[in-house]
């Protein structure tokens, strides 16, 4: 997923149609051309050549940032049956619940503070100048039970860093769910060109901290009293792996 400076759209209205597109997840082709004023003919056009040069992609009647993140695959752990895939737009809900349901069982604020982000952007991926953002949720008969999230600011100096956020419903661990989409979270990071992937929890998550050690995750620092739980101080513990 590369910078947008590195984009050349060749055009003002086609540079306009894709933030458009980024800045709403998925849209309607006809109702953008009307919100953005732009004849058919043109508007068409620029369509056309915003799919040709890999930008946008259709389905399902909507238009879409394309986003390389590989397919989706099946994995069967006793007598359970789960997929892990890239994230839709349509699967905005289904991620903002989980994570508030993970966040309220083991205090994940870093998770939470994502949730309030996409649920208020109602916008699930992001690829812009500003930052790249990019899902991978599990699911089992079509619903959302996990998911692995990475954000990246396009700042040079962080360009090789990725923050990461990752969890699964309760009722669904002990399959190996977890793993596999922290796994498939840092292989898209590897293969983005991110050197290191990080997230911080507070030290009370310590299934979290645990989970994360035994994919050879290692705390770089730990900030006393960061956060404040029902009245109690609580630290933080900031971990990362290189990849």
């Amino acid at each position: 997923m590369e910078s947008t400076e590195t984009l050349e759209f060749g055009h003002a209205d086609r540079k306009g149609i894709y933030e458009y597109v980024e800045r709403h997840g998925a849209v309607d082709p006809e109702e953008t051309r009307e919100r953005l004023d732009l004849d058919p003919s043109g508007f068409r056009h620029h369509i056309a050549i915003l799919k040709r040069d890999g930008r946008l992609e259709e389905a399902d009647g909507k238009l879409r940032v394309t986003i390389d993140a590989g397919a989706e695959e099946e994995y069967v752990a006793e007598d359970l049956e789960f997929h892990i895939r890239p994230a839709r737009q349509e699967d905005l809900a289904g991620i903002v619940g989980a994570i508030r349901q993970v966040a309220e069982e083991k205090t994940y604020i870093e998770a939470e503070s994502v949730a309030d982000e996409i649920d208020h952007e109602n916008a699930l991926l992001r690829h812009n100048e500003l930052q790249s953002r990019m899902f991978f949720v599990a699911t089992v008969e079509d619903e959302v039970i996990g998911w692995v999230h990475l954000h990246a600011p396009e700042l040079e100096k962080l360009s090789h860093t990725a923050e990461l956020t990752v969890g699964v419903l309760e009722d669904y661990r002990g399959h190996g769910i977890g793993s596999h989409l922290l796994s498939r979270g840092l292989e898209w990071a590897g293969s983005n060109r991110y050197e290191k992937v990080y997230q911080s929890v507070p030290s009370t998550n310590e299934e979290a901290i645990a989970f994360l050690e035994e994919h050879d995750w290692e705390t770089e620092a730990i900030r006393e009293d960061h956060y404040k739980l029902n009245g109690h101080y609580v630290d933080e513990v900031m971990m990362a792996v290189e990849l």
